[in-house]
């Protein structure tokens, strides 16, 4: 708090500082991670702002406890105890109750999956920090490493499939599918992946089975992966635009240019070359502990940490 982000003073004397506040109070919803409670009590005392967790059955038990150590610790370092709090009841009602309160509450955080992060902006008039999908694209440009992209999209895919940053649709250039699709067809399935491919990717290789339309807008969180032929890097833009949930998307490419355009022109929160979308992090990025990742275009998007705070 406090820190000066911007600081000038003008030809009419007035001198202007732009200076971090705290957000204030947030509301954090979470299901099955006990974690959630530290990470987000922690953030927000860092950043001068006020905790209300609230979580599901699962965790309420080991939740109870890590927010009544916070408590305790509070109180001995002389602050207002109730800078985190938690509600120990776990009925629906509660969180709807809770999500009327935008007198009282600044902003919602919610962890969970889809239906949760649904739910809640359905219920509320507060703004939420959220993304609904984690549909990550990988594209293979026609310049790429051949090497270096099989062992990104083996990782990107494999390294574990159930979190919001694993790929889950590959997109590979039309000039060089041929040669590197059954390489990366071969890495994947042998590791117990399903490929669902388009019409084009299955003539190429027999492994990848006829993928419908709404594979393309599927977030898996399993060890499936929807596969696109696309001509060039305009289509492959395109495609993501469409299909894409805004979250992290990754191009594989040794032409700098290339790189720079894809950079650029795709509209996600987290945007990279030669990289495993399984980077999207906040601690990977060097940011520190996060609640989440927005995918939002207001206040904060992407790793949402101690400084979005």
């Amino acid at each position: 708090m406090g820190k000066i982000l911007q600081e000038t003073t003008r030809d009419n004397g007035l001198n202007i500082k732009r200076v971090s506040t705290p957000i204030g109070s947030l509301l954090a919803i979470f299901e099955a991670r006990p974690n959630v409670a530290s990470d987000i009590a922690a953030l927000a005392i860092k950043s001068g702002n006020v905790s209300i967790l609230r979580c599901g059955s699962d965790c309420i038990n080991s939740a109870k406890i890590i927010a009544e150590i916070y408590r305790e610790a509070l109180e001995i370092c002389d602050v207002n105890k109730n800078a985190v709090i938690i509600v120990p009841e776990i009925e629906r009602e509660y969180v709807i109750e809770l999500l009327k309160m935008d007198n009282y509450i600044d902003v919602v955080v919610p962890r969970g999956g889809k239906s949760l992060i649904k739910a809640v902006i359905e219920n509320t008039r507060i703004p939420v920090f959220k993304h609904l999908d984690g549909n990550c694209h990988t594209y293979i440009h026609e310049k790429c490493d051949f090497d270096k992209a099989r062992k990104i999209v083996f990782n990107a895919k494999m390294r574990r499939t159930g979190i919001c940053g694993a790929t889950e649709s590959l997109l590979i250039d039309k000039k060089i599918s041929k040669r590197i699709l059954p390489l990366i067809a071969r890495d994947l399935t042998s590791s117990g992946c399903e490929i669902r491919g388009d019409k084009e990717s299955c003539e190429i290789d027999k492994k990848i089975k006829l993928a419908d339309e709404q594979d393309f807008y599927t977030e898996f969180l399993d060890k499936i992966i929807s596969v696109k032929i696309v001509k060039d890097l305009d289509e492959a833009i395109k495609h993501i635009a469409i299909y894409g949930s805004s979250h992290t998307e990754s191009i594989i490419t040794e032409d700098k240019k290339s790189a720079t355009e894809f950079l650029q022109r795709v509209n996600s929160a987290i945007v990279m070359h030669n990289t495993s979308t399984q980077f999207a992090d906040g601690g990977e990025f060097g940011l520190g502990a996060e609640v989440g990742i927005s995918t939002g275009k207001i206040h904060a998007r992407g790793p949402v940490g101690l400084e979005q705070l």
